[in-house]
């Protein structure tokens, strides 16, 4: 286990430096990646699931603060950005998210992390499963091929956006996203910055902020992006994938 992850961290600072994203604004139409969030004033949505759900690879006291407290604020803070900020509250997360260089700059910071908060723990929550629900243990059909083709197995696929979670310096994110070209790539963004804001569409995003893991596995992030492995609901990736294989074709 210690070679894996000595071979994880390698790959991951390369990882790191060569696919970290900066952020612009790009139009994409991302409508569907998610459970539809609605617009301002924006709600905290409900867990798909009991908070114990995930258990043992995500704990229920860090299930339970992540989305009541971690997720809530964002949802919070967005609609006091917003508040100052009219003309924007007909949007969605997602379009707030691609035009954010249009929002006000008094309360653009705030939008750009707490949007991208929620949108990307909107998917976070609804990627994951619990084995009650029939949980598959690898992506099939198309997603799964192009997986194959594209990093030569599910394997390295895994361990590509695993050297990435590991590789990611401080607070941010993992993904695997489609670029409008139709080719997959493992990515990582910063704090809560969104992969829509780099055009690309989010298909699959592991949180790698502390408070998504510290409670049960202090500074073994390694150990707690091995376990998420067992709780992806590969379903909804392939449901994001098709859609956003259609979405990039216009």
């Amino acid at each position: 286990m210690g070679a894996v992850i000595a071979g994880w961290l390698t790959l991951g600072r390369a990882a790191a430096a060569a696919q970290n994203t900066s952020l612009t604004t790009v139009p994409v139409n991302a409508t569907g990646l998610t459970p539809d969030l609605g617009r301002y004033p924006f709600s905290l949505p409900a867990l798909p699931y009991a908070a114990d759900a995930l258990e043992p690879a995500l704990d229920a006291q860090t299930m339970a603060l992540h989305h009541s407290k971690h997720h809530a604020a964002y949802v919070a803070n967005l609609n006091k950005a917003l508040e100052s900020a009219p003309a924007f509250q007909h949007l969605e997360v997602t379009e707030l998210i691609m035009r954010l260089s249009e929002v006000p700059a008094n309360v653009q910071e705030a939008v750009r992390n707490s949007a991208g908060g929620h949108h990307n723990h909107s998917l976070f929550w609804t990627g994951l499963t619990p084995k009650s629900l029939n949980r598959v243990p690898e992506p099939g059909g198309l997603l799964g091929a192009q997986l194959r083709g594209q990093f030569g197995s599910l394997d390295a696929f895994r361990q590509a956006l695993s050297a990435a979670a590991l590789g990611r310096f401080g607070s941010g994110w993992a993904w695997l996203v489609l670029e409008r070209t139709g080719r997959l790539r493992v990515m990582t963004t910063p704090n809560q910055d969104s992969p829509l804001a780099a055009g690309v569409y989010p298909l699959l995003g592991l949180d790698v902020w502390e408070h998504a893991y510290y409670l049960h596995y202090q500074n073994r992030r390694a150990d707690y992006v091995q376990a998420f492995w067992t709780v992806v609901n590969w379903p909804e990736v392939e449901r994001r994938y098709a859609l956003a294989l259609r979405l990039a074709a216009g």
